[in-house]
């Protein structure tokens, strides 16, 4: 068969009768030891040790069994070299980091570790001893970094995934440069022990892919904090933004005309009302402050901080521009640090009712992309300039997701960014899901570095990160869609998830003197006729409930409905006394036709 190069690749051709030795064998015999994507690879004896592994594991429990990933080289895998990008720092870890161990828990096999900028300093791919990564369409333009050599790997089809860093953007900027998926979590979800840190307060691990439903499976595989970690969790939200969501932009998204880029740009907006977004042009200008104390404030101490014995001892052992940038923290005391956390705890305040109008942002992901050649002559003011979107995220503890949207008319791809508040990774996951699916629909469409033709399962959403828990609900009357109280649904953010009917056990009745009028269902015994009556099905966020539980009035309240194809939910229902004298209509089949038939 064809190299496989997604998860549904990898899985048909297990299916298909291939063994890892055979597949796994072949893609290492594939990373070609010249290639500056790799720092570190599997070999013959690794390949072994993992090939015994994996018959020691039942595939039917480990959903990623047989598939090979990558890590960033400042990520631990037990017996691999971390090096950070830097041979002074280079150490053998003892154990997985956190992310590391769940996959390989789940079946996956690592194949390599990849390149980066330097301790994590960089949004270039260019900032490393080991190399520079370049661009997987055109390499006399930079990767993007520091994850260069995990998009590299990932857009090449040489692994169907692999774990970057994402403080400043370091996830996104590759994604949006290589036509890739770029999930960056909300900092603090996941396990951070066993990476080594760049800024420890924001770092998160990220998740390329060249489908958003392998990048949201692995994700899901990775999710949650290190046990016994004194971080607190993010708040998570629904697993859905609502179907029109009113998306905030930048009001004026200052792209680089010469590159092409106001043409994708444009063409991604149009994408995006097309699947039902308002689009609210926004002030970036409060978050564009937040972003300056990423690397004008005293974050950059952080930096200093994670590697302070090296700076201070062998300062020769880093890269030049690596070290110009943190030993800006020199210039900071901690007054200062205290005081850009009191600037940065007003500017969240400021920023945070942004939220109360708006469901996500949509921004480019880069306004930019320079060549290698441009970032060696102005290395510093090259790189600023690709944090312009990305750097205020993590401050303000946001989730996000780099999406692929087209390309230049030089053929460089060009990449949206869907920012979302904390907690809100599987909500962003949902509409990018739907965001592919328009993408990938696009005639001459292909995955990452023109690998091959979309298939129908590309773009199936799998798993995904945690959300905040739901209550399935099925409505019967005056809460049905387009009907008085159906806002009181749109209210708590629900989302449809199927117009059914009952199972044939029920009857419906038209309650009088009801306002607005409202019927009653009620199941009948296993002596009488049921009908089937039309239900709307919604999903509601669990801790809305309470507030809707307050509005329903006498004689109804919330019960068990079982629905047509067997399964039971949560519905409403009513009290028997109430039925008394009050017409049944379940011939019409529903409240709608009832009230058609009224009209």
């Amino acid at each position: 068969m064809n190299t496989p190069v997604t998860l549904a690749d990898w899985r048909a051709a297990y299916a298909a009768g291939a063994r890892p030795a055979a597949l796994l064998g072949a893609l290492l015999a594939r990373m070609a030891p010249e290639d500056p994507a790799w720092i570190a690879r599997l070999d013959a004896a690794g390949l072994a040790a993992e090939l015994a592994r994996l018959e020691s594991l039942d595939p039917a429990q480990a959903p990623l069994w047989g598939i090979p990933f990558a890590v960033k080289d400042n990520i631990d895998a037990a017996g691999w070299p971390t090096t950070a990008a830097c041979p002074t720092f280079a150490h053998t870890a003892e154990a997985d980091a956190t992310v590391v161990a769940r996959l390989r828990a789940a079946g996956a096999v690592l194949v390599g570790k990849t390149n980066l900028d330097q301790f994590a300093t960089g949004l270039v791919g260019t900032r490393s001893p080991y190399g520079e990564v370049p661009n997987t369409f055109d390499a006399a333009y930079v990767s993007g970094g520091s994850s260069s050599g995990s998009a590299s790997v990932v857009a090449r089809g040489l692994v169907p995934f692999a774990l970057g860093t994402d403080t400043a953007g370091s996830g996104r900027v590759p994604a949006g440069f290589n036509q890739l998926i770029g999930l960056k979590p909300t900092p603090h979800r996941l396990g951070m022990q066993g990476v080594v840190p760049a800024c420890r307060t924001l770092d998160v691990v990220n998740v390329f892919a060249l489908t958003l439903g392998d990048a949201a499976e692995a994700a899901a595989v990775i999710d949650g904090p290190d046990a016994g970690s004194p971080l607190p969790h993010p708040v998570l939200q629904p697993a859905w933004l609502p179907q029109r969501p009113r998306i905030g932009i930048p009001a004026v998204p200052e792209l680089d005309a010469a590159l092409g880029y106001p043409a994708p740009w444009a063409a991604a907006l149009a994408r995006a009302r097309a699947l039902g977004a308002e689009l609210v042009p926004v002030d970036f200008g409060p978050l564009f402050a937040v972003a300056s104390l990423l690397y004008d404030g005293p974050w950059v101490a952080e930096r200093y901080a994670a590697i302070r014995a090296l700076m201070d001892e062998q300062p020769e052992a880093l890269d030049p521009v690596v070290r110009e940038v943190i030993s800006q923290a020199r210039r900071f005391d901690a007054a200062q640090a205290f005081d850009a956390r009191y600037r940065l705890d007003a500017l969240a305040r400021a920023v945070a009712p942004m939220w109360d109008g708006l469901d996500a942002l949509l921004v480019p992901t880069a306004p930019t992309h320079p060549t290698r050649a441009q970032v060696a002559a102005e290395p510093i003011a090259r790189n600023s300039a690709l944090g312009r979107y990305t750097n205020f995220v993590n401050l303000l503890g946001w989730s996000a997701l780099a999406l692929p949207s087209g390309f230049t008319a030089a053929g460089l791809p060009f990449g949206i960014t869907l920012i979302g508040p904390g907690g809100a990774d599987a909500a962003l996951a949902q509409w990018g899901q739907r965001w592919e699916a328009a993408r990938l629909a696009e005639p001459g469409a292909f995955l990452g570095a023109h690998l091959r033709p979309p298939r129908e399962d590309d773009h199936a959403l799998r798993r995904h990160p945690a959300a905040a828990p739901s209550l399935v609900l099925a409505v019967v009357g005056a809460h049905l869609q387009g009907l008085p109280l159906h806002g009181q649904l749109v209210e708590r953010g629900c989302r449809l998830l199927a117009r059914t009917s009952t199972a044939p056990a029920y009857r419906l009745h038209a309650l009088p003197g009801t306002v607005p009028p409202k019927p009653g269902l009620a199941r009948v015994t296993p002596d009488e006729t049921g009908h089937t009556i039309e239900v709307e099905v919604y999903e509601m966020p669990l801790d809305r409930v309470g507030s809707f539980l307050a509005l329903i009035p006498p004689p109804l309240g919330l019960g068990s409905v079982e629905l047509l194809d067997g399964s039971w939910v949560k519905g409403f229902i009513c009290e028997g006394a109430a039925l008394a004298g009050a017409p049944d209509i379940s011939a019409h089949g529903g409240w709608r036709a009832y009230l058609a038939s009224q009209r």
